[in-house]
Formats: C-alpha cells, sequence, structure tokens
C-alpha cells in the first residue's frame, strides 16, 4: 500500500539546516515492525506516525522511531509534526494562537502554534513531568577518554556530569568552551563499555561559551539509538532547561535559554527553552522554534 510522507527541517528558518523530520500524516495500518522498518529505512534522527488520537478531546496520537528504536517523547518530532500538519491544512488554524494535544508515549503533550497571515510561523511544545534524575554518571576521566578529549576539557565546577531525564534520559556533560566541544569524537568502545547499559546512554555535551546569539552550545551524540550525531535534539533540550532552573539558586522564577546546536554538523539550529519555577518546583518547561517545509513522498509499504 502507498503511503504518503512530509519531510521538513526543524529548529531552523532554513532549509538544510536543522534537524531533518519525515512525518507520515495518516500512519495506520502500520503494525510496529512496519514502522520500525520505514524509520530505519528513511534513516533520519525520526520518523513520525500520525495516528488517530485515544481520547477524542485530543488532536492525534504521534509513534516516534529513530532508525533503531522507538521513542515515548521527542522534541524536534513534536515541534516539527506540529508545524507540518498546520502547514498543510491538517490542523485548522485558529488565528494567530492555536492549541492543540498530542498524544505520546509520556502522555498528552500541549503545543501552541504561533502562525501569521493565516500560515504557520513556529511551534512550541510545553510539559509538566518533573526532572527525573538518575544515577551517579561513570568517572569524569572516562568520560573524557570516551569523547576523545582531556579531563581539563570538562568544565570546573558547577554541577558537573550528571543524568537527567523528562521523558528520555540524557547525560549531560559540561565541556569547557567551543573549541572543546569541536574536538569531541565519541570512542564507540569506550561508551560501549561505559554507557550502553547505563541508565542515561545518550550524551549531550554542553558549554556556557554559546556563541552565535546563543546562551548555549550543545552537541548530543546517541550511538544506542542508531544516530551517530544529532543536529537538534529537543528532549535533550528539555532535560537540560528542568535540570538548569533546578540547580538555579532561585527558589521561584521564569527561566529562557536559546541553544544552538548542530553547528559542528553544518546543520544550525536554535532551539528555545522556557522554565517556570515555583517555591523550588520546576513546574513547567516549554521548548519551540521555527521549522521548514522540505519535500513530499510516497512510500510503498508491502502488507504484512
Amino acid at each position: 500500500m502507498e503511503y504518503q510522507f512530509v519531510t521538513a527541517d526543524v529548529f531552523t528558518d532554513r532549509v538544510f539546516g536543522g534537524n531533518p523530520l519525515a512525518v507520515f500524516p495518516d500512519g495506520g495500518g502500520l503494525s510496529d515492525a512496519q514502522m520500525q522498518l520505514v524509520a530505519g529505512e528513511l534513516n533520519l534522527s525520526e520518523t513520525v506516525f500520525v495516528l488517530p488520537p485515544e481520547d477524542p478531546a485530543h488532536s492525534c496520537k504521534l509513534r516516534i522511531f529513530t532508525p533503531e528504536m522507538e521513542l515515548p517523547f521527542a522534541g524536534h518530532p513534536t515541534v516539527g509534526t506540529a508545524y507540518i500538519l498546520a502547514a498543510t491544512g491538517r490542523i485548522p488554524l485558529a488565528g494567530e494562537t492555536t492549541a492543540v494535544v498530542f498524544e505520546e508515549g509520556v502522555g498528552p503533550i500541549s503545543v501552541t502554534i504561533l502562525a501569521k497571515d493565516r500560515k504557520p510561523q513556529s511551534t512550541q511544545f510545553a510539559i509538566t513531568a518533573r526532572a527525573e534524575t538518575g544515577p551517579p554518571p561513570p568517572a569524569a576521566a572516562d568520560i573524557a577518554a570516551m569523547l576523545s578529549l582531556e579531563a581539563g576539557d570538562l568544565a570546573a565546577g558547577g554541577p558537573g556530569v550528571r543524568a537527567v531525564s523528562c521523558g528520555v534520559p540524557f547525560l549531560i556533560v559540561p565541556i569547557r568552551d567551543r573549541p572543546a566541544l569541536g574536538r569531541i569524537r565519541v570512542n564507540q568502545g569506550v561508551w560501549s563499555e561505559l554507557l550502553a547499559d547505563f541508565w542515561a546512554p545518550h550524551i549531550y555535551a554542553i558549554t556556557a561559551d554559546g556563541g552565535d546569539g546563543a546562551d548555549l552550545r550543545a552537541r548530543m551524540f546517541a550511538p544506542a539509538m542508531g544516530i551517530g550525531e544529532d543536529p537538534a535534539t529537543g528532549a535533550a533540550a528539555t532535560a537540560l532547561g528542568a535540570d538548569l532552573a533546578m540547580q538555579d539558586a532561585r527558589p521561584s522564577g521564569a527561566f529562557a535559554w536559546v541553544i544552538a546546536q548542530g553547528v559542528e554538523m553544518g546543520r544550525p539550529s536554535h532551539i528555545h527553552v522556557e522554565a517556570e519555577k515555583a517555591d523550588g518546583v520546576v513546574s513547567t518547561i516549554r521548548v519551540g522554534g521555527q521549522t521548514v517545509l522540505v519535500g513530499r513522498g510516497s512510500m510503498e509499504i508491502p502488507s504484512g
């Protein structure tokens, strides 16, 4: 049977920037195994299959697959799918602001679509789940070796390397500066020994030396997902935003950051992150950005 799909670049305002995404607006009738095979065939960071919602009050259900596994939640597919469905008319716009709810593996995700002249401009999702902190990470020297860096290339002071999740667990690794971040090369053998069975096997390396109008620069590596490097990772930005807000000494407030990612890959991305904190508890994380449509296609998927 023939299935239609749309591709887009997410967290960017230009084609061939940001993070590529494929969305099948009508994914009904495909089995889990078929969805995984399709994601492997397209070999993008994520492929989304849109299904009817289980709760009629919601907009739709999303199944999100990397080339190797299904994810319960992912940021750039959520942001990009909302844009694609709005741009193609599958989500009617209700003026300058349209609110929708996607069903994902972690539960309902609220998404806001910002529009101008009846065209979507950007999208943003919000989650209320608290960040979960994982077990103590491996030794900093071992982490540095895994990244082909010296121990001195890791950032001194601060909370150090830590494992955090807001649906998908990441090992947040603070790096001293942008030159050190650019030198990262993941040693797959060391990764297999160190992180393959760790609670947070996905690496989110960050530096406060943001540059390019950004507060932070980041790189994400996820061998367990079949992703060598990801140009923009909304789920990692979500976990980082929750973590940074919790690390801030102020008990309450609103926080915002711009994260540049994908620069070293030639696919620059800008991820906008906001956090709300009250009485020492992070209540809401919002992550958003721009998306551009790239192409449309069809795939003949055998039944069974």
